[in-house]
């Protein structure tokens, strides 16, 4: 008997509540993180599937020896602070589906099948987006990822040794990745794309450049209620002039023709008194275009805006950038290979990072996409139905009979 996704995604839905924020929070190495990969561990067992933690901390569930030509399917189970129940999760229990339903037909696979979930994908607790698979692709430097901190400041290095990981093997996995043929991942739509079309499953084309900046704003510190505005440094009104340009600056050239997105959805002021003017903040910049030409671009014009606002306010900037991931375009062959199995699908691009993007790098990658009736994502209401929910499983299983029913 096969399961069902629907009933899987149940199962996890109270791991990782966040009752003040609302929605869910799932950080790498964090309880509830450790109990949703102790539950894929047992489910993929229950499967039959034999089950690994590879040198970078992401679980493989394999159906079959492993070995040269394997398909790989999954996703992320980590969310963003307060994000959505389906971002990340839709992809694993759907790939668990496909499998079981698979086996539930006796279908045979010619080449071994393995589930991946990969770890850090969203960067919410050590900064990086796609931690796992870009230290596993070697699109970073293990030196690099090692010495990420946490908002405690606590080293990726110790947490993941704490969690029975060898931090010095860290780092580009040859072994595994000789081993894989391909990776596909289905995921939830975060857009609306799916909705105005009229479809509950898309292929995904290409995923948007993508910038993430840490902007240091230094100025004085000093009294609320003595230091007149005039005398001050503020780097926080600095900021603020950042963030209003950086939203008019990409609004100027994001339309239906192009893409461009611009976000401050974090910042630190130092020492975050209510009464205090700050004498720092940091904030974190996310870039993003559909070709890199056009993030660096986007990019350049907003930190240009935010030098000329601290000169204006008597402060400084600082300008670091913590991970860049250039246009995505997925596997031209493999695309077709899934459009010749779905038949007449939507074709999407999506603005959102994922491991099949930074896989992409190293091996033939493919996406599918779930719709999403609200169009929200990283948020408590992003969803699926379960209709669509079943219906990217029922694609995802004819996908996999296709790939793995011949040998690669």
């Amino acid at each position: 008997m096969s399961v069902d996704a629907v009933e899987l995604l149940q199962q996890i839905e109270d791991i990782g509540r966040d009752f003040e924020r609302g929605g869910w929070s799932r950080h790498v190495f964090d309880p509830a993180e450790r109990e949703l990969v102790a539950w894929f561990r047992a489910q993929a067992k229950v499967l039959g599937l034999r089950v690994e933690t590879d040198r970078n901390g992401n679980e493989w569930a394999w159906w079959g020896e492993r070995g040269p030509g394997a398909i790989a399917v999954g996703s992320h189970l980590d969310s963003v602070p307060g994000g959505g129940a389906y971002d990340g999760p839709l992809g694993v229990v759907s790939a668990l589906a496909a499998v079981s339903r698979l086996q539930a037909e006796g279908f045979e696979p010619a080449v071994p099948i393995v589930v991946a979930v990969f770890a850090e994908e969203e960067g919410s607790r050590f900064g990086v987006a796609c931690l796992g698979s870009k230290l596993m692709s070697g699109s970073i430097s293990p030196e690099r990822a090692a010495a990420l901190v946490d908002r405690d400041g606590r080293s990726f290095a110790d947490v993941a040794s704490k969690h029975g990981l060898d931090a010095g093997g860290l780092g580009r996995d040859d072994e595994l990745l000789a081993d894989l043929s391909l990776f596909v991942e289905l995921h939830v739509e975060q857009g609306r794309g799916l909705i105005d079309l009229g479809s509950p499953v898309a292929v995904a084309s290409s995923i948007l450049a993508h910038g993430r900046y840490r902007l240091v704003f230094s100025g004085e510190g000093n009294h609320a209620g003595t230091t007149r505005m005039a005398d001050r440094n503020d780097p926080v009104v600095a900021f603020g002039e950042t963030v209003v340009a950086a939203a008019r600056i990409a609004g100027k050239y994001d339309d239906s023709d192009h893409a461009a997105r611009a976000t401050v959805g974090r910042m630190v002021p130092v020492p975050g008194g209510s009464n205090v003017i700050a004498s720092r903040v940091d904030a974190w910049l996310d870039v993003r275009a559909d070709d890199d030409a056009a993030a660096h671009s986007l990019r350049d014009r907003i930190v240009a805006a935010a030098y000329e606002a601290t000169v204006g306010r008597g402060c400084t900037l600082e300008v670091v950038e913590e991970s860049y991931g250039p246009l995505v375009v997925f596997d031209d062959a493999l695309q077709r290979r899934l459009l010749d199995v779905l038949g007449d699908v939507p074709v999407l691009a999506t603005g959102a990072g994922h491991d099949a993007g930074v896989l992409g790098e190293v091996l033939p990658t493919a996406m599918l996409f779930v719709r999403n009736p609200t169009g929200v994502s990283h948020a408590p209401s992003e969803g699926a139905s379960d209709d669509d929910c079943r219906a990217g499983t029922d694609a995802l299983t004819a996908v996999l009979r296709e790939l793995a029913g011949v040998p690669a």
